[in-house]
């Protein structure tokens, strides 16, 4: 968008303070694109994200932004966080996003408030509904299959949303260890077996939310839920 600046009639040269305020606002962001401010993997600092031809404000969820290659963010209206913002951000889509898996080239650096005039709500658009981001949560699928490695068989249990991976991470590893020689025991004809996958945020209904009990004792009532039937 091209904006026009008018002259004050009594300051021959002078820009009124709303035209100065946008060539400040200018200024800043020039200063900001050519001297992005370094971050760091594991400090819970906003960041400046590309998305498109835009730049985004996004702030990393803590103890799940320690990988080099990819952390998880939430995308936040550059405003954040004046009470305008939380409105202004509802309408354009950034409060509907939740936690995304950024990969870290996407990085700029820390946020500074130049970036501001590089973003969606800037420009007065939403986020788009392709964004480049996957959705950051976690879960893990308890799956019964049988044994001539066919795809016949059934979930046994799903556990999710996890919000960081160590959290899934470590319920794996319970699983993994309380299903060890018994893979092909615990189901007839079946072999048992954990697995890592996304979330999805559609079958919310089908999983149990593993904060609410341990995935272990889980697993057990699952079975015997089964073996009543």
């Amino acid at each position: 968008m091209i904006r026009r600046f008018r002259r004050c009639g009594h300051a021959t040269g002078a820009l009124n303070p709303e035209d100065q305020a946008v060539v400040d606002q200018f200024r800043a962001m020039l200063t900001a694109v050519r001297n992005p401010q370094p971050w760091t993997l594991g400090h819970a600092e906003d960041v400046a994200v590309r998305i498109g031809p835009f730049v985004e404000r996004a702030h990393p969820r803590p103890g799940d932004d320690h990988d080099p290659d990819m952390i998880a963010v939430a995308l936040v209206h550059p405003d954040t966080p004046h009470a305008a913002a939380c409105l202004h951000g509802r309408q354009l889509g950034y409060t509907e996003r939740g936690w995304l898996r950024c990969q870290t080239t996407a990085i700029l650096g820390l946020w500074q408030p130049g970036y501001a005039m590089l973003t969606h709500a800037a420009a007065g658009l939403p986020l788009p509904y392709d964004i480049g981001m996957d959705p950051a949560h976690y879960a893990l699928y308890i799956e019964a299959r049988k044994r001539d490695d066919s795809l016949d068989g059934y979930t046994l249990l799903r556990l999710g949303p996890y919000t960081q991976t160590r959290h899934a991470q470590q319920d794996y590893d319970r699983l993994t260890a309380a299903l060890d020689g018994r893979e092909l025991t615990l189901v007839p004809g079946c072999r048992v077996s954990v697995r890592y996958a996304p979330f999805d945020v559609s079958d919310h209904h089908l999983f149990a939310d593993p904060y609410e009990a341990n995935a272990v004792a889980l697993l057990a009532a699952a079975v015997e839920g089964m073996i009543a039937k």
